[in-house]
């Protein structure tokens, strides 16, 4: 049967925040790397990049609201310190100088992780119970594998 946050036991909810806010930390890493690069991009594919870069972060940014407001729902802290972010996420910040074909490579490889990081939140929230956290994580992996999908076809 599956809990509200309210009936979620404080054991589980400190575990489903630490994934949340696993999740929070790449996702946001990710949103200014995928803004860096949509201001950066250069070469014969730089309109569909640049417009493909923007849907990016623009879904992550929606992402990490969703994302923190879970967090919200278990009346815990959000973390919203990109110090906090960049010192915890397995994604990280990039300059800016790379072509576009690094640039889509680096990004692809981000949104695996974040998805990887995604299933991880899935599983713990299916232990506890926590069908809205779980229900987040998948359409959050939804939206990043068709990220990664994009990518990888502009690779080939």
């Amino acid at each position: 049967m599956g809990l509200t946050a309210a009936k979620i036991d404080p054991s589980a909810k400190q575990e489903l925040v630490e994934g949340l806010t696993q999740a929070l930390a790449e996702t946001s890493v990710e949103t200014m790397k995928a803004q860096n690069f949509h201001w950066n991009v250069t070469g014969m594919s730089f309109g569909p990049l640049h417009e493909l870069f923007q849907k990016m972060y623009e879904d992550h940014f929606e992402g990490q609201d969703l994302l923190a407001e879970r967090i919200k729902q278990f009346d815990m802290h959000a973390e919203g310190r990109y110090s906090v972010y960049l010192a915890r996420s397995a994604v990280k910040e990039h300059d800016g100088h790379a072509d576009a074909k690094e640039m889509i490579a680096t990004l692809l490889a981000d949104q695996e992780q974040i998805s990887s990081t995604l299933s991880a939140l899935c599983e713990i929230a299916d232990q506890h119970g926590d069908w809205a956290t779980n229900d987040l994580a998948t359409a959050r992996i939804e939206a990043h594998d068709k990220f990664a999908w994009m990518l990888r076809a502009h690779l080939k």
